[in-house]
């Protein structure tokens, strides 16, 4: 062998193993991205040939309303993740916007409809403030403002002992409850909602933005990207989509429930790293999201069609999805590099 001659066989065995990462690489991204939708899939076909009553409109139906309020919950905490952040205060905000609708429709529907979007997209505002401005991790600001929101719930309800029903000829209550095209109206909600979200994180420079604020704090800071103000807007955006799954909840029930949204917080993380976002940040898809929360759902689904486990099955069983999720993210991660 020449000495010309082997800098080119080096050369060729150093591009066979860049190809090799590059296609573990990719392969690693593609089960992230579109793991929970294979999974998904597979759930269903077996449940549609295990029982018979799976498989009927109605029950989709039924999956498609309950999953609703959840993805829309959901979608906000995608974009809070993806920038490395986490809102633990939803599911308390979920709750307050179905009371504060219930309690704000005495004065007119646009009231009942309004006045949850304000002070839940307020809290949402005040998280990101001080995750932004203060510092403060966002574990500890949203922990906080569960306790907040909670404890103004319970004042507003004479501590749980007051149950504001709404009027089911209102057509905020009408919004709850209509359907369309044999889906009800918060499942058309979620679907126009799950497509704004696709286009702005995937098409805009504010979810651009998010990916890279995710990825890294100080170097999206040394990009000269708006990092706080950006911070801010995602936790407003998560307390916006918590307030208004609350009022459409309430309308649906036809009333504002204390004790709803207990635990929607976990629910909402679940479905997002189940959905294969990482809870690290920097990656993540909306439609991803949508499948981790049918997922969730449908097994929920799926134990009831069962009838002799308790339903608490479910929480074991969305525990499990999620180490399991966990656990392969970080085998990819390793793998990848």
């Amino acid at each position: 062998m020449t000495a010309t001659e082997r800098p080119t066989e080096e050369h060729a065995a150093d591009s066979v193993a860049a190809n090799r990462t590059t296609r573990r690489e990719r392969f690693a991204s593609q089960v992230q991205r579109r793991g929970s939708i294979v999974v998904l899939a597979l759930v269903v076909v077996i449940a549609s040939f295990s029982f018979d009553s799976f498989a009927t409109v109605g029950n989709a139906q039924n999956i498609a309303i309950q999953s609703s309020f959840l993805a829309i919950v959901a979608l906000g905490m995608t974009f809070v993740i993806i920038s490395g952040g986490i809102d633990l205060s939803v599911g308390s905000v979920y709750a307050l916007g179905g009371v504060l609708a219930a309690y704000g429709i005495q004065w007119g529907s646009l009231v009942g409809l309004l006045l949850p979007l304000v002070v839940c997209g307020a809290i949402g505002l005040l998280n990101g403030w001080l995750v932004a401005y203060g510092r403060l991790a966002p574990f500890i600001v949203t922990l906080a403002t569960l306790l907040g929101a909670r404890g103004l719930l319970l004042a507003i309800t004479d501590e749980g002992s007051t149950t504001r029903l709404m009027p089911r000829d209102d057509w905020l209550t009408k919004l709850g409850q209509g359907t369309f095209l044999g889906l009800g109206i918060p499942v058309w909600i979620t679907v126009v909602l799950f497509a704004i979200g696709m286009v702005v994180l995937q098409r805009t420079r504010f979810g651009h933005a998010t990916f890279a604020i995710g990825g890294s704090r100080e170097a999206a800071t040394l990009m000269g990207l708006p990092v706080a103000r950006n911070t801010m807007l995602l936790y407003l955006g998560s307390g916006l989509c918590a307030g208004l799954a609350g009022a459409l909840a309430a309308a649906y029930s036809a009333s504002g429930v204390t004790i709803v949204g207990e635990g929607l917080e976990l629910d909402a993380i679940a479905a997002v790293v189940i959905g294969g976002t990482l809870l690290t940040g920097g990656a993540g898809t909306v439609a991803g999201t949508l499948a981790g929360v049918l997922l969730l759902r449908v097994i929920q689904n799926v134990i009831n069609q069962i009838g002799t486990l308790s339903s608490h099955y479910q929480s074991v069983v969305s525990g499990a999805f999620l180490a399991v999720v966990v656990a392969v993210q970080a085998y990819l991660s390793r793998a990848s590099r």
